[in-house]
């Protein structure tokens, strides 16, 4: 392997541990630490989800495609039922499944290859490379937590500060 392609490997193995593992999964906690745990089961409406189907949601989907798709773990997914479980489950036992699954992502993620990267698989009736199904995981993912984010801001009228140790600001360089 050619030195640039272990350097652009570690950068995608870095940047799914930064964006996934600790920018979007550490939002998704403090979400969930605003709420009640009824709140968590909380649907704007019959045509919405949750916060606990969205955690649900994204541990399945993360399963399916990072899990199974790249890491070429048994896919066990029942999508459908992500969306119509009603809860009431604990807040801990949602997070303790994200971290769950986030520890076996963190696996994977160490043990991806250029060949891995650039390989192709079917994942949910696609046909995906393995960099694809990186760039989705991260987007869905984000996708998601940025709803929930929403959910906290209208139900709880807060600011949830997630820059607030970061000057954002434009400064010289």
């Amino acid at each position: 392997m050619e030195n640039t392609d272990i350097l652009l490997l570690k950068e995608i193995q870095n940047q799914v541990k930064v964006r996934l593992l600790n920018e979007s999964v550490t939002k998704l906690k403090e979400c969930l630490g605003q709420l009640s745990e009824d709140e968590v089961w909380q649907r704007p409406n019959e045509n919405s989800n949750s916060m606990g189907n969205l955690v649900l949601h994204l541990c399945g989907n993360v399963s399916q495609w990072f899990l199974s798709g790249l890491g070429n773990f048994e896919d066990h997914r029942k999508r459908q039922s992500e969306f119509d479980e009603r809860g009431p489950i604990p807040k801990a036992d949602l997070i303790s499944k994200v971290d769950e699954v986030m520890k076996e992502v963190e696996v994977v993620v160490n043990q991806i290859t250029i060949e891995d990267l650039t390989g192709v698989r079917k994942v949910q009736g696609y046909e995906e490379s393995g960099l694809s199904i990186i760039i989705h995981v991260i987007e869905h993912f984000s996708y998601h937590v940025g709803q929930m984010a929403y959910f906290v801001k209208a139900i709880k009228d807060l600011d949830l500060q997630f820059y607030r140790d970061q000057n954002l600001d434009i400064t010289d360089p």
